[in-house]
């Protein structure tokens, strides 16, 4: 199936606020924004520089499985490291490969070394089920004679 589109274009429209944490904040605060925003990772930054990302699944597995408490557990300690990121020319197709392969939910944007943002799973689904309803009804005006170009 071929999905067609660029990140650039998810980012666009998505609210512009790139939330993330610094790495000496508690896994508490990060957790309190991620419930605030209703969004299910931060971009963990110092300097403007992206060093990692903190997920709700590395809260899961990393804090509560393991009996730690998120109000004495640092960021820097849960964070993952080991990043993949796109950039905003990059195909929604590419990133749905790229996110499958890795078992990744979110991806930091990044163009020459700046954040332009996050996309989530979340965001390519809808992108790929809002070009497949127009694709759908293009077929139905074609089919009904009343497709024009």
């Amino acid at each position: 199936m071929d999905v067609s589109g660029t990140v650039e274009a998810i980012l666009h429209q998505k609210e512009g606020t790139v939330w993330s944490i610094t790495p000496d904040a508690t896994v508490y605060d990060a957790i309190a924004i991620m419930a605030d925003k209703n969004v299910g990772a931060l971009l963990v930054v110092q300097d403007n520089k992206l060093l990692g990302i903190i997920s709700e699944r590395d809260y899961t597995r990393k804090v509560m499985l393991r009996g730690k408490r998120s109000r004495e557990t640092f960021v820097h300690e849960i964070m993952s490291t080991e990043l993949t990121t796109v950039d905003p020319k990059e195909s929604v197709d590419r990133c749905l490969r790229n996110m499958t392969e890795k078992r990744v939910r979110h991806l930091p944007v990044v163009k020459e070394g700046s954040i332009c943002g996050v996309i989530s799973i979340g965001d390519l689904v809808k992108h790929v089920i809002s070009a497949q309803s127009a694709t759908l009804d293009q077929l139905e005006r074609y089919i009904s004679g009343g497709y024009t170009n």
